[in-house]
């Protein structure tokens, strides 16, 4: 059924909770491709404004190299359980780019953890989590932070 997850992972503990969950459905179902997926905001004008323009393109430049090797950290762990994955590292609006990669790359679900925000600190930023579930053409399995503790 499923050819292709797509696993959205912002570096936290909380986007990590998805992955037992990746192991599972995609050891389960068979799944032949694992994509996990970075994305960089972008830095704004005045940030280059501020910094200047190379230090700005160095900490970015950094920013990304690091990223990188946090993927292909994670991606070694799940080759360990036998799963076959990809990653990517890209820049943009999180949202946004998470639903047009889907799109562009034949993803047929997405599994992607919730920060449980509330109250005001989801009021300002919002939840990423929330906006792809509305706004996806594929199924999205959502994983609250609790569905990651144990016991």
């Amino acid at each position: 059924m499923y050819k292709k997850i797509l696993v959205p992972l912002d570096g936290s503990e909380l986007s990590e909770c998805v992955l037992d969950h990746v192991i599972a459905i995609a050891t389960g179902c068979r799944i032949p491709e694992v994509i996990l997926l970075t994305v960089m905001e972008l830095v704004s004008q005045q940030v280059y404004a501020e910094l200047g323009e190379q230090l700005a393109r160095d900490i970015q430049n950094k920013a990304r190299v690091d990223v990188n090797n946090y993927l292909l950290k994670v991606a070694d762990s799940l080759k360990k359980d036998g799963l076959v994955v990809q990653t990517a590292v890209i820049s943009g609006k999180p949202t946004e780019e998470i639903l047009d990669y889907a799109n562009k790359n034949q993803v047929a679900l997405i599994v992607m953890s919730t920060h449980g925000r509330s109250g005001i600190s989801r009021w300002v930023w919002g939840s990423v989590a929330d906006r792809v579930l509305r706004h996806s053409r594929v199924p999205v399995l959502v994983v609250s932070p609790a569905g990651c503790r144990s016991g």
